[in-house]
């Protein structure tokens, strides 16, 4: 628990020796969904109170959630090690998911977006927070040295997952006929 928790306040903190803590442990996996379902809960706890969605809606938002997290990981994967990688780039999308996992630790703090005064500058700041924590986190699994290729990365892998988001969204509401 105590290196959990040293983790977390590391991710929180932005410290590079975090994240590259926690691309080394193969054992961390477990540890980095946590953070993202602690960041999905707060968030949707704020949504809650805000009445923007209703219960059923949350549990949705929490599994959509988990599933971004990983296409956005693959994602990053192939774009980082395949289209875009420095020479002494080495990685895999399990030591993705285990720092991305860690760069939603700012999230839990969407907790405080349940007060309505707040809100819009608690979403603003943890959403730039996150955004941050995870280029930090892709620099680090990726060995770039680099901090811009880390953001070009996430911009492009982030686009693309927007968009096959948006795809599978109309796929979905489609009328059957």
């Amino acid at each position: 628990m105590a290196r959990f928790l040293r983790r977390f306040i590391g991710a929180l903190v932005l410290d590079a020796g975090t994240y590259e803590d926690v691309e080394a442990d193969r054992q961390a996996g477990l540890q980095s969904a946590a953070v993202v379902l602690m960041a999905g809960v707060a968030c949707g706890f704020a949504v809650l109170n805000l009445r923007a969605v209703a219960a059923p809606g949350f549990a949705v938002g929490l599994v959509a959630m988990l599933g971004g997290w990983i296409v956005w990981a693959m994602l990053i994967s192939a774009i980082g090690t395949g289209l875009m990688p420095e020479p002494q780039t080495q990685s895999n999308p399990r030591e993705l998911l285990r720092t991305i996992g860690f760069a939603a630790a700012p999230g839990v703090f969407y907790g405080f977006a349940a007060m309505q005064a707040v809100a819009p500058f608690v979403f603003v700041v943890v959403s730039v927070w996150m955004v941050a924590a995870t280029v930090l986190a892709v620099r680090q699994a990726l060995d770039y040295r680099s901090t811009g290729r880390a953001a070009a990365v996430c911009g492009v892998a982030w686009i693309l997952a927007v968009g096959l988001t948006v795809a599978i969204g109309m796929l979905l509401s489609r009328p059957v006929s």
